[in-house]
């Protein structure tokens, strides 16, 4: 008894140790992968001016403050009236490009989209019935106007984004009709962090089961709902 007693305190410490550790690892491992990947805007750098060379040995994380230097300040000159001029000229010199225009146009679209705060993609986590009507996948809308895909299918359909987990930066692009999709009260963050913890860390929500109850019974006595 005294054994299995051992065992299972052992069993214990280990178990415990591993949700100290490996939240740590994963962590320090994502910060230096992103450390590495901004320290390489350092080579666009003269080769007189590069940190070895200026200071004998490299510094970690300089090119992160390199990044957001570079972000600052190209933010500044965009946002008054010469940088707007000087972006606009550039824009006209891309589109001419035929390969170049095309990933430009949508790279930039995808950047205002993203980032502009004036679109509804990606602020609303919702639920749809994926990959079959049995089971449900966690998504986001991107779209709720699709133009001409609406209009070949004859449905009011929205446009998602399913990411995979644990790496949401992957996933699948779809088209769902309106009401198949259920809107959560969950956050984006929220939403997220389920996905990439597999499920597991699921976030808290102020309704009860009867709640549920009702608003299931709700969609099914009111199918347009």
């Amino acid at each position: 008894m005294k054994d299995l007693g051992l065992l299972a305190r052992l069993r214990r410490y280990f178990v415990a140790g591993i949700l100290v550790l490996v939240p740590i690892g994963v962590t320090l491992f994502a910060l230096r992968f992103l450390v590495n990947l901004l320290d390489r805007s350092l080579n666009l750098l003269p080769d007189a001016i590069q940190p070895e060379n200026l200071f004998g040995f490299s510094i970690p994380g300089l090119g992160i403050v390199l990044s957001l230097a570079v972000l600052l300040v190209t933010g500044m000159l965009a946002a008054n009236f010469f940088g707007r001029k000087l972006v606009e000229w550039g824009e006209r010199i891309l589109n001419r490009i035929p390969v170049v225009r095309s990933i430009y146009s949508g790279s930039k679209k995808i950047a205002e989209t993203m980032f502009s705060g004036k679109s509804d993609a990606f602020r609303q986590p919702v639920l749809i019935p994926y990959p079959h009507e049995n089971s449900w996948a966690l998504a986001f809308v991107t779209n709720n106007n699709l133009g001409e895909i609406q209009y070949r299918t004859g449905t009011d359909v929205v446009g998602v984004y399913v990411p995979t987990t644990p790496n949401p930066t992957s996933g699948f692009n779809l088209m769902i009709p309106r009401d198949q999709v259920i809107e959560l009260d969950m956050t984006v963050d929220e939403a997220l962090r389920m996905i990439i913890s597999l499920g597991v860390v699921v976030p808290p929500w102020q309704g009860d089961g009867q709640t549920a109850a009702r608003e299931l019974e709700r969609k099914a006595t009111d199918p347009d709902r």
